[in-house]
């Protein structure tokens, strides 16, 4: 078991959801403007890089949310 309280668990599950819906929307974002025409570069560059700092910010949640188990 972790050993964050309930409160703080909660609000790492909260924003764990919300970066992980955020990551979703980015993705389907960067596809249609890829498969535009004249996609443009500037956008798809900033969505691309808010996508990996949100995957970082996605795995650093989980570990804190994982218990660490001693093998």
């Amino acid at each position: 078991m972790n050993d964050l309280g309930p409160d703080l668990e909660a609000q790492l599950r909260e924003r764990l959801a919300a970066a992980r819906q955020e990551h979703a929307d980015l993705d389907i974002a960067v596809q249609a403007i890829s498969a535009m025409p004249t996609p443009s570069l500037g956008v798809l560059g900033r969505f691309k890089r808010r996508k990996l700092s949100l995957k970082d910010e996605i795995a650093a949640l989980e570990d804190q949310l994982t218990p660490d188990i001693i093998a």
